[in-house]
């Protein structure tokens, strides 16, 4: 098992490839406090220090790639973005380099996502053998999520939905837990959604 260190290398995942079906168009470019929720998602990774942060795209590509020109990301296309989530994670972790030694798994629609959310995943990773760092909001786990190299193989062979959850709930007893506000939880699928946060305070 890996030993904690201070030097540990951790990237970045977004997934952002879906097709927004209930949205009925491309959720990742809708503006929420003067920033498209892609947009939002890269910087708040970039400034917590993920490096690299891949961005897993499928639906509207070159439109998310010229949203983020600007940003050092790296980007991974996910070809069958209606398929299950699995093959955009699965593209995600093949774009992350071998110096990589975890990675900070992230949906590009969870808009209450904070620097600080991702720098306490990074920390407790970097204080701690666990393979597994869990973001739990009350009795709710979600991502992000932040995996060890070591658990990318099970990850890698797993499909469905979600973010790794067969994965997640293999390793729960050996995971690490950092628990945040529930007012944070919250992901835009619907108009109705995305409503509700432009009405709710960050």
């Amino acid at each position: 098992m890996p030993r904690p260190t201070e030097t540990l290398r951790v990237g970045g995942v977004i997934l952002a490839a879906g097709a927004s079906s209930r949205m009925g168009k491309n959720k990742m470019l809708l503006e929420l406090e003067g920033e498209s929720l892609i947009r939002r998602a890269v910087q708040r990774a970039l400034s917590a220090g993920l490096s690299p942060v891949v961005v897993v795209i499928g639906h509207e590509p070159e439109r998310i790639r010229v949203e983020l020109q600007d940003l050092p990301v790296v980007f991974a296309v996910n070809s069958d973005f209606t398929g299950p989530t699995s093959g955009s994670l699965h593209r995600g972790l093949d774009a992350l380099g071998e110096d990589v030694g975890a990675a900070v798994v992230m949906l590009g629609d969870m808009v209450r996502v904070t620097q600080e959310t991702l720098t306490m995943l990074v920390a407790a990773a970097r204080g701690t053998d666990a393979p597994l760092v869990v973001s739990r909001y009350g009795d709710v786990t979600a991502p992000p999520l932040l995996f060890r190299r070591a658990l990318f193989p099970e990850l890698l062979a797993w499909t469905g939905e979600g973010c790794g959850k067969t994965v997640v709930k293999a390793h729960s007893h050996e995971a690490m837990y950092v628990d945040r506000p529930v007012a944070l939880l919250a992901d835009v699928d619907t108009p109705e959604d995305f409503a509700a946060v432009q009405q709710s305070k960050a």
